[in-house]
């Protein structure tokens, strides 16, 4: 049950819907993770994108079960209350709120490492001013900003893999699969590629602005990941073909540097703009994810409960969107972008884990629960798969979680206690 004044509007469809996962999908990643991952992994990164997409698949499809059954914003926060209880619940929403914070911080900072290197902090301070204003007019004008910003940056992708296989450097050569970085490198190359593909609970995050959320959630996610991991597939060949793993995994600038070695130096200005927006995109869509979960645990009394509002004209969740444009902003302006995203891999991963454990509630069927069993497993195994620094302090963030929800916990079992 939701307060009165507090529902949000349903106006989105399975078209928006699977727009706003492919702003969050096709982002700054495919730009940036495909070197540390070929880093990681050598001949294995092929491997590394496989083994991500079958986690992300997993985990969509939980997602998308749950979404249909539990039409209402919060996404897992609200799928591991009403499955598992109400700490892991919480546990799903701290995750959430707190990794993908840091990963709105990264996305900020991409776009300013893209648009003006030396100024990185304060262009992304700016983005994160204008998108969060973008937010605050309305779900359709957030959802048509999106839609522009995919149309553009899968125009610059397509001329990416157009120039890279059409050039007289690739060599199908390169692509030979193999594990020169070990097991151990193709994992943590997919944990640093699932980062990329981890939008698609924005559809679900935003389920209580979906019409017919019973058949649009469950359309919508699939349609999203399945485009996404082709796009995904079509670059890392191409470019792999071009640069080879290692010269892969030593690039800046990936992709840049593939349109370079392709011989189309002229290509490179219009790969960092489409970088540049698709971290923007990437950016926008974070900021409504974590608003509306926000917003979910506002109502339940995780958060200040003035966070619960929604604007009578605009019908969003205004001050939880201001409130989290507004940690995001001291983010950017502060904090290393490399750590923010391996803070925020870990709290995903977390996040995803709950996900799969609450779908695996949902039938009794054998059959059924093959799928969030190996999307649980798959979590785990990825996110102890990244680099010590950031198991360790992601760890440690959901610890302190954990610390306030039980004092939270024991000082409503005292008022209840308490003579009246």
């Amino acid at each position: 049950m939701t307060p009165a004044g507090s529902e949000l509007r349903r106006t989105l469809g399975v078209g928006d819907a699977v727009v706003v996962g492919l702003g969050s999908m096709i982002g700054a990643g495919i730009f940036a993770a495909l070197a540390p991952a070929a880093r990681a992994a050598g001949s294995g990164l092929l491997l590394g994108l496989a083994l991500a997409a079958v986690v992300a698949y997993c985990n969509a499809t939980s997602s998308a079960r749950l979404a249909a059954r539990y039409p209402a914003s919060g996404g897992t926060y609200v799928y591991g209350r009403e499955r598992l209880g109400e700490f892991w619940g919480y546990l799903a929403g701290w995750s959430f709120v707190v990794g993908k914070t840091a990963s709105c911080a990264a996305m900020a900072l991409t776009v300013g490492a893209y648009v003006w290197p030396e100024q990185a902090h304060v262009v992304a301070v700016a983005a994160v001013a204008a998108l969060t204003a973008v937010n605050y007019g309305g779900i359709q004008k957030s959802a048509w900003l999106t839609r522009t910003i995919v149309a553009i940056v899968l125009t610059v992708l397509a001329a990416v893999v157009a120039v890279c296989l059409g050039s007289g450097r690739s060599d199908a050569g390169r692509l030979d699969i193999g594990l020169s970085g070990g097991v151990g490198g193709v994992l943590q190359a997919a944990g640093l590629l699932f980062f990329a593909f981890a939008g698609y609970a924005r559809i679900a995050t935003l389920g209580e602005e979906v019409r017919d959320p019973e058949r649009t959630i469950p359309r919508a996610v699939p349609l999203a990941l399945g485009i996404t991991l082709a796009v995904y597939g079509c670059v890392a060949v191409a470019v792999l073909s071009v640069l080879g793993p290692d010269g892969l995994g030593q690039a800046t600038a990936p992709l840049a540097d593939a349109v370079r070695a392709a011989g189309v130096p002229g290509l490179a200005p219009a790969v960092r703009v489409g970088a540049a927006l698709a971290a923007l995109g990437s950016l926008l869509a974070l900021i409504l994810g974590v608003s509306r979960t926000t917003l979910a645990m506002a109502r339940d009394g995780h958060l200040p409960g003035a966070l619960a509002a929604v604007h009578p004209r605009f019908q969003v969740p205004h001050r939880a969107e201001v409130a989290v444009g507004a940690v995001v902003a001291v983010l950017a302006a502060t904090v290393d972008v490399r750590g923010a995203i391996g803070f925020s891999s870990f709290g995903v991963l977390a996040y995803y884990a709950v996900a799969n454990a609450s779908a695996w509630t949902l039938s009794p069927s054998r059959t059924a629960r093959v799928v969030p069993a190996l999307g649980l497993m798959g979590c785990g195994v990825l996110a102890f798969s990244l680099p010590v620094v950031s198991v360790v302090v992601g760890a440690g963030v959901l610890a302190v979680g954990v610390v306030a929800y039980a004092v939270r916990v024991r000082r409503r079992v005292r008022e209840r206690r308490a003579p009246r």
